[in-house]
């Protein structure tokens, strides 16, 4: 158990997962700004204090999940009261800002957007690549996507305490402002025949990487300005979707130091 300057208990599960309980001081986290990565509530209770969490929850765009009383019970075996939210280990960064502050320190931002990558791991050796060949931020979205705890910081070899990490409702949206905003979205996808050596990434640049799985959404291939993929000539044609991203992040950077 550590207690923070800001006044609240944070405990870690056996997973290493830093975590508060109590309906009453989850609501008051929320309400001291504290970044929740998402709430657990018990499915069975629905009392006035429990509505008046979801409520605050949904005006701060905090993913809220019912489960089972044996979920919150292996997480902790305290008096959680139906509630449960999970602490996130950084404070997630302002999209406006970030890019309002590459656009006045007369930089081209080179942002990374990552679809339902979900593995923790992948995660923070992306982070550690981006951080190091000077990617301005990392956007996720709040659902479907790795959880930031202890394990993706240190994986990143503590890259993440330096990059700024946005965390976004709707990814689809947040794409359509940042080309408002300038930036080409730039969709890393094996469904094209351009190479990645034939797009200019050394302009404005949203890269969008999708999991291994599943790639890229339809919606953010749709709305791509354009589509590039990494050359492949070996038997085996998909990489690891940390090394995808660190081979793309690098043509960024050559291309931006010529």
């Amino acid at each position: 158990m550590e207690k923070r300057k800001d006044g609240f208990l944070i405990e870690k599960n056996a997973q290493d997962k830093d975590f508060i309980f109590g309906t009453r001081v989850v609501i008051e986290a929320i309400h001291s700004g504290k970044d929740i990565d998402k709430v657990l509530i018990q499915k069975e209770i629905n009392n006035d204090l429990t509505k008046e969490l979801i409520k605050l929850c949904k005006t701060q765009s905090i993913p809220v999940v019912r489960v089972p009383e044996g979920k919150l019970n292996r997480i902790t075996r305290k008096n959680h009261q139906g509630s449960l939210a999970l602490v996130s280990a950084l404070t997630y960064a302002s999209l406006d800002h970030v890019i309002e502050t590459c656009y006045s320190n007369g930089q081209a931002p080179l942002i990374l957007i990552l679809d339902r990558i979900t593995d923790v791991r992948n995660f923070g050796a992306i982070a550690r690549t981006a951080e190091c060949a000077g990617v301005h931020a990392i956007i996720i979205p709040e659902k479907g996507s790795a959880q930031i705890n202890s394990d993706a910081i240190k994986t990143s070899a503590g890259a993440l305490n330096f990059l700024p990490v946005v965390r976004v409702k709707n990814l689809f949206y947040t794409c359509r402002d940042l080309q408002k905003s300038g930036l080409v979205l730039l969709a890393v996808t094996e469904k094209t025949d351009q190479l990645m050596y034939e797009a200019d990434m050394s302009v404005p640049t949203a890269l969008v990487m999708g999991s291994e799985e599943d790639g890229i959404s339809a919606d953010l291939l749709n709305i791509a300005d354009s589509k590039v993929k990494i050359p492949m000539q070996g038997e085996i044609d998909s990489l690891n979707v940390s090394v995808s991203a660190g081979v793309v992040i690098y043509e960024a950077m050559r291309q931006r130091q010529s």
